[in-house]
This record gives structure tokens, C-alpha cells and sequence, in this order.
């Protein structure tokens, strides 16, 4: 029964361990790591959640086994999420067992869409709401190649695994100077307004999101951490974004 237990308790703090660090929020978190332990014959499964970590204890007839686990984040991927409460939902209709679930778990792997078509997209993106600000089509284009070629930097940096911070940081730095080429230039009926639209890919919208969702739904410090870590990133595109304008000396939009 021990040995169950454990099996148990792993299973369950994996499967926390892989929601966190993919992005789920806290509620989701907590909510599908007591039915996997429930779902595998537990009595009581008990959740707390930090920043980085997650610590899990569980109770079979009246045996109490606690573990914890690291969360290192791993980047938005709803794909991860998405199948870890299948194999949920699978164990709580019995269509497999704990041991089953956990191969599951080990198979699942963070697949993500093609580099190119992420680069496609975002600039396709930001030229948008360039155009919803009064661009013409040069000031498109020229949004279009600004926030491309920073997410080409984004990514590459991101490959390396450098500092999230530096990454925004240097993002925003080069996605501006390219940009300000279009004030220097003169290029388009709002060139000012390529400079604001390129760097719209760095706003740290789902961690934000996931922040107020977390302190609405009683989660207050898990809230707090996110909204921290999104302000910092808010702070390092900014400083990204002085940086190339202090360089190139191109100040209109912010005045």
C-alpha cells in the first residue's frame, strides 16, 4: 500500500509540476492535481502552490507521505495542458490506471508550431494594428519586417535560454531601431506609428491575465509573483525601447 502511495504522490506532483511550468493557472493547477489523487484511490489530497514550486501531500488509510517539486518555467503551451487533463479524465472514468497515467505523462511532449510561421504571424499581427492605428500600407510593411525581425531575435535568444529579461530587453531594442528607420526616412503617412505597433508582440498579456485570475480565485501570493514577473518584463521592454531610441535619437512617439 506504501508503495502505491508513493507511485500515487508522484504521479500527482508531476503532473502539477508540468501545469505550472507550462502556464496554467493556479485554480486549474490545484483543482486537477487532487482529482488525479482522488481518481487514484487516495483519501485526501492536499495542494500548496508557490512561484517556482509546488508541494503535494497526500493521505491513503490514514498515511501521510508529503513531497515537493521544482517548477522551472518552460513557456506558455496549452498543447501540455490540454493533455495532461485528458489523461485526467481518462483515470477518473477508469478507461487506465495510476501507472498507466503516468507513462501518459512521461509521452507528453511540448510540441510547438513551426519557428517561421510564429515570425509570419506576429508581424502579421502587429502590421495589423498598425493599420487599425491609421498606418497605409508602407507603415504595414514597415511593422510587418520591425516585429519580425524581433521575433527572429526573441526566438534565437529564447533557443540560447538566456534571462527572460534579457531576452525582452534586446527584443525591444532591436525591433525599435528597426522601426525608427521608418521616422529617420520619413517612410509612410505615420512612420511614428511603426515604432508603438512593432513591439505590441512583447506585451506580457497571459501572465497578467493569469495574475488577476490567480488573486480573484484566492491565490493572492501566486497573483503577486505573476504580477511581478510580468511587470519586470514590462520594465525590460521598456528599457529595451529607450535604449534604441537614446541610440538612433528618435524620441516623437512618447512625447
Amino acid at each position: 500500500m506504501d508503495s502505491k502511495q508513493r507511485s500515487v504522490s508522484r504521479l500527482i506532483a508531476h503532473a502539477g509540476q508540468m501545469l505550472l511550468a507550462h502556464g496554467a493557472e493556479s485554480t486549474l493547477v490545484g483543482d486537477l492535481m487532487r482529482r488525479f489523487g482522488i481518481a487514484a484511490g487516495m483519501d485526501e489530497v492536499e495542494v500548496s502552490l508557490s512561484a517556482s514550486s509546488i508541494v503535494v501531500t497526500t493521505v491513503y488509510q490514514e498515511h501521510c507521505i508529503t513531497t515537493a517539486r521544482r517548477c522551472p518555467d518552460r513557456g506558455i503551451n496549452m498543447r501540455v495542458i490540454t493533455q495532461v487533463q485528458r489523461i485526467c479524465i481518462m483515470l477518473e472514468r477508469g478507461i487506465i490506471d495510476y501507472s498507466m497515467a503516468k507513462k501518459k505523462l512521461n509521452q507528453i511532449s511540448p510540441e510547438r508550431y513551426n519557428r517561421w510561421l510564429v515570425v509570419f504571424m506576429i508581424g502579421l499581427s502587429c502590421a495589423a494594428f498598425s493599420r487599425l492605428a491609421g498606418g497605409d500600407w508602407t507603415v504595414f510593411v514597415m511593422t510587418f519586417i520591425a516585429s519580425a525581425i524581433g521575433m527572429v531575435v526573441r526566438q534565437e535568444i529564447g533557443h540560447r535560454h538566456f534571462n527572460p529579461l534579457m531576452n525582452f530587453a534586446a527584443t525591444a531594442f532591436v525591433t525599435t531601431a528597426v522601426s525608427a528607420q521608418a521616422v529617420i526616412y520619413n517612410l509612410g503617412n505615420a512612420p511614428f506609428v511603426v515604432m508603438a505597433s512593432s513591439v505590441l508582440m512583447l506585451v506580457p498579456g497571459f501572465p497578467l491575465i493569469n495574475s488577476v485570475a490567480d488573486m480573484l480565485k484566492g491565490y493572492i501570493n501566486m497573483g503577486i509573483a505573476r504580477f511581478v514577473m510580468a511587470s519586470l518584463l514590462t520594465l525590460a521592454t521598456c528599457l529595451g525601447i529607450v535604449a534604441a531610441m537614446s541610440l538612433v535619437g528618435v524620441w516623437g512617439w512618447v512625447l
